[in-house]
């Protein structure tokens, strides 16, 4: 089941022209939400957020305008189904919307945190980074990659070695009594959880650090989490590298423990992501974190 073109489909394939820009150059903005209360109109879902996010990489792409109202038309009618919807539109203005459920294990990836694997080879650097398009091959190839090392996320980095984000989301750290998130200039999605969050920390006069995140600063680190509008936050208790540019070579890479930029001793239950957590599902005001 899925909305395609104005029109509710139950099925699960969709009809496309061969010539199609979306289908030949991935050729497409899109968005993914989590519908909060049943509703569009929760602030947690943050629907206008969403929507301006869509509008401002039409607006740079000098895209048509999608009909909004068959948008908005298309994300009820599925939110009936699912909890999260990723919303597509193709520079005609089509709109494609396709509804999942939540990770099973998302209590367990809040609580008990996730491994991570660092993507340090250039194939897996995004382009167009600051814009959700359907050319997510990099991002995706890093986290089969991360799969394969029995990880559940991979961190992206820049040609200097810097941290950048994760596959699907961005990136938090604590230290010095105050967070952490590398900025939008290094080249990252300006993500809507990392946009709230850091407005919600400011409001109550928190300090974040938006600064690159060097080898020397990821070392002194003590949590890491990483952030999206589905799984909200989720820390990350261990990070793994692999030998070689991609951990391949002939045979499966072998991990290595030699020199690179990954902190030691991260905790995956820290208080400061548990409150920050909290924060999100309003069993905590900002007031509290940190």
């Amino acid at each position: 089941m899925y909305w395609y073109n104005g029109k509710l489909i139950e099925s699960k394939t969709v009809e496309i022209r061969i010539d199609d820009a979306g289908l030949l150059y991935g050729a497409s903005v899109f968005t993914t939400l989590r519908v909060y209360d049943r509703s569009l109109n929760s602030a947690k879902t943050n629907w206008g957020g969403h929507c301006d996010r869509i509008r401002c990489s039409l607006e740079t792409f000098g895209w048509q305008k999608p009909d909004w109202e068959r948008v908005r038309q298309g994300a009820e009618t599925l939110k009936a189904h699912f909890p999260v919807l990723r919303i597509a539109i193709f520079p005609d203005g089509r709109e494609w919307i396709v509804g999942r459920n939540l990770p099973e294990d998302l209590s367990a990836r809040q609580e008990s945190g996730v491994v991570a694997w660092l993507a340090e080879a250039p194939k897996f650097r995004r382009s167009l980074a600051e814009h959700k398009t359907g050319n997510y091959l990099s991002a995706w190839l890093a986290l089969r990659e991360a799969q394969q090392y029995g990880a559940k996320e991979a961190i992206l980095l820049d040609s200097s070695g810097n941290w950048l984000e994760t596959s699907t989301g961005n990136l938090w750290g604590w230290q010095d009594g105050r967070w952490w998130t590398p900025p939008l200039e290094a080249g990252i999605l300006p993500g809507l959880m990392r946009s709230q969050l850091i407005a919600g920390l400011k409001s109550q006069n928190k300090i974040v650090e938006e600064k690159p995140w060097s080898a020397d600063l990821v070392a002194g680190f003590e949590a890491i989490a990483y952030s999206n509008s589905v799984v909200e936050v989720v820390p990350i208790h261990k990070i793994i590298k692999s030998e070689g540019e991609s951990g391949r070579g002939g045979e499966r890479g072998k991990l290595s423990d030699g020199p690179c930029p990954i902190p030691n001793g991260l905790s995956s239950s820290h208080i400061c992501f548990q409150k920050l957590r909290e924060s999100i599902t309003d069993r905590l005001p900002f007031s509290q974190i940190g």
